[in-house]
């Protein structure tokens, strides 16, 4: 009977054993895919995301696979020749195929999100841009995947879609649930950290504030993420991206001419902002037809304007001090333009341009911030470079881009000095960020993320054991059951072959 009843005991435990291991076995990937295309002002980006099917509303899941930079200007580019905005795009499309696997082409949901470039062409000439867009729809609807909209986001959007994308990809929304939500309640709940976006034809501030009052309502929005709330902060400066800025900055030059006559020779304004020796001609007719420029047009006695580089960085910064206008704020704090913001509260990403710049100039350091007046003495030792001596060292990069690194780095300077009012004290809280993980820091995550609810504003049921877990317990469970029935067994029909012999 011992024997028997030993054997069924581990023939149980076996079967125990084996459903917790089949039950455990890693199930076959089941991958899923989704495409946004970032429709910026100086080019379009697309990109390509995977994650998990069983895993889809847990943060961090959502990684970036593919990258692909569109040939050409941006979409609002394209104003003169709408019918080329679409087929612009066809490079990456055709690449965007080849990564996901043609059997998930026609699930794969595909966005497009245009920003400052298609608002200002909007403002401009609306009709132009409708004709952008169109095209656009039809290259997309082309495409075997699941289209889901081609549309001009705000600048509101743009910022807190970047403000999820860096949250999300830092695990700042990471919620926990069953035994270790005890443990968890007894560690700080880390901070969301804020987002500074700068883009070629805007700029973006987005942060939690605890100190966010009813002032400017407008620049409130309020989300409800894995259960929690955040209420954030976000403000779109249009006109305020790099581009845009040094087309005002010429601009503001070029009101004040009457005070430049001793700087001008034939039509020839030197400019601080670029290398000595670097020489550029604008059209003025093309250059007033820009909305953010438009309300500073002057009648000029000549067609073009002739460039020369000075090379001067504290007379740049000088310059550039006039786009941000801190005379008049009708709230308890602004950051300029009148436009009202609640005091800086926590760590910053700072992404896009910003970390493009710096990255260039080398002041992205991971392991920790670099400090200000390392920042500043950089740029302006790189500003004070003649332009030859630039063009030697750098003869990989476009000219364009070149040039504009010494305005670039001043205007970022500015705008998060004077425009933001950073100081020496919290400027170590702002990080570059180009990647966090394999995913680009942005918008377009959060975008995607937004718009496949793959963020829920509660935090997804689930028990409080893993199935892994319960079955292991089951396992201990049921040996010592096994154990305690034998051993009562044991004691109360205890074996002749193990009693004494009787007297």
């Amino acid at each position: 009977i011992l024997l028997i009843l030993g054997f069924l005991s581990t023939l149980a435990v076996i079967a125990l054993i084996a459903v917790a291991v089949t039950q455990n076995k890693p199930l076959p990937k089941n991958i899923k895919y989704g495409i946004v295309l970032d429709a910026g002002s100086s080019h379009t980006n697309l990109y390509v995301y995977e994650w998990p099917a069983e895993k889809e509303n847990d943060t961090g899941v959502v990684k970036q696979v593919e990258v692909c930079k569109v040939e050409g200007p941006g979409i609002s580019g394209y104003s003169h020749a709408t019918e080329k905005a679409g087929p612009s795009l066809a490079q990456c499309l055709q690449r965007a195929k080849e990564v996901i696997p043609s059997t998930q082409h026609k699930e794969t949901p595909v966005y497009l999100g245009a920003t400052a470039g298609m608002r200002l062409l909007r403002l401009e000439n609306k009709s132009a841009a409708e004709k952008v867009l169109s095209s656009v729809e039809n290259t997309l609807r082309l495409a075997p995947f699941n289209f889901q909209g081609a549309r001009i986001i705000t600048g509101q959007e743009e910022g807190a879609y970047g403000w999820i994308t860096i949250n999300y990809l830092l695990g700042n929304f990471k919620q926990v649930s069953g035994w270790t939500k005890l443990l968890h309640s007894l560690k700080s709940i880390s901070e969301t950290s804020g987002a500074l976006d700068l883009g070629g034809a805007s700029t973006q501030i987005t942060f939690v504030s605890k100190e966010l009052s009813s002032e400017s309502p407008e620049n409130h929005l309020y989300f409800r993420l894995y259960g929690k709330d955040y209420q954030v902060y976000t403000h779109s400066f249009l006109c305020y991206g790099k581009d845009q800025a040094l087309q005002q900055k010429l601009a503001i030059d070029l009101q004040a001419i009457d005070f430049y006559f001793q700087a001008m020779e034939n039509s020839s304004l030197i400019d601080p902002c670029f290398h000595k020796g670097y020489e550029r001609t604008i059209n003025i007719s093309d250059f007033f037809k820009n909305p953010c420029t438009s309300d500073k047009k002057k009648q000029l006695p000549f067609s073009q304007l002739y460039i020369k580089g000075e090379g001067n960085y504290q007379k740049c910064r000088k310059n550039i001090q006039k786009l941000f206008n801190k005379t008049n704020c009708p709230y308890s704090g602004c950051s300029f333009n009148g436009i009202y913001l609640p005091p800086l509260q926590g760590d910053f990403g700072a992404f896009s341009a910003f970390y493009f710049v710096m990255n260039f100039l080398n002041l992205t350091s991971e392991t920790s911030p670099v400090p200000l007046n390392k920042v500043t003495s950089t740029i302006e030792k790189f500003c004070d470079q003649p332009w030859q001596e630039v063009k030697t060292a750098y003869h990989h990069i476009k000219e364009k881009y070149l040039s504009e690194y010494c305005f670039s780095g001043a205007y970022i300077l500015s705008l998060l000095e004077d425009g933001y009012e950073f100081t020496e004290n919290n400027w170590q809280r702002i990080h570059f960020l180009g990647k966090i993980g394999s995913s680009d820091a942005g918008w377009t995550l959060g975008y995607m993320l937004n718009l496949t609810n793959m963020i829920p504003a509660e935090e997804p049921a689930v028990p409080p054991l893993s199935h892994g877990s319960y079955v292991g317990l089951m396992v201990l469970c049921s040996l010592v059951l096994v154990s305690v029935l034998l051993f009562t067994w044991l004691l109360f029909h205890k074996p002749k072959c193990l009693q004494k012999g009787v007297v």
